[in-house]
């Protein structure tokens, strides 16, 4: 058996909102093209989500300027509805977010496989970066709804 020596970099965050609304915004490409971006020269134009084992997800992430675009998908391997979603990205490498309800807030913990390009650093501030900009607009969206 192959061992994995792939590094895994862990992110996590706590949203002002209960687990169902983190779940909804999470999963629903009307909502993943407004929060999936880690900086504000990015954003995502299109997604496609197919949230269930077997299903695809592709979200295209653009930079404003045009100078540079590419698609981000993957299969899911696993899906617990407000619990666990678990994810096989192009290149093989594996994701697993975990949404623990605490009441009126949810905790996101989210455990990648590092790619070979960037430095660990980088990419633990780009996909952290990401999931601060899901709970400003989470947390945004609560408080006008």
């Amino acid at each position: 058996m192959e061992s994995n020596t792939k590094p895994s970099i862990t992110i996590e965050t706590i949203i002002k909102a209960d687990v169902s609304t983190v779940w909804k915004i999470w999963s629903s490409p009307e909502h993943i093209v407004k929060w999936n971006a880690a900086s504000d020269n990015w954003h995502t134009t299109k997604a496609e989500n197919d949230l269930k084992v077997g299903g695809h997800f592709s979200n295209r992430m653009e930079a404003k300027d045009g100078s540079f675009s590419f698609d981000f998908g993957g299969v899911y391997t696993e899906v617990i509805e407000n619990e666990k979603i678990s994810y096989s990205l192009e290149d093989a490498r594996t994701v697993d977010i975990h949404f623990t309800n605490l009441g009126d807030s949810t905790k996101i913990v989210e455990i990648f496989e590092a790619e070979t390009t960037n430095s660990l650093e980088m990419q633990k501030a780009g996909w952290q970066a990401i999931l601060d900009n899901f709970k400003r607009y989470t947390e945004t969206l609560s408080i006008e709804q």
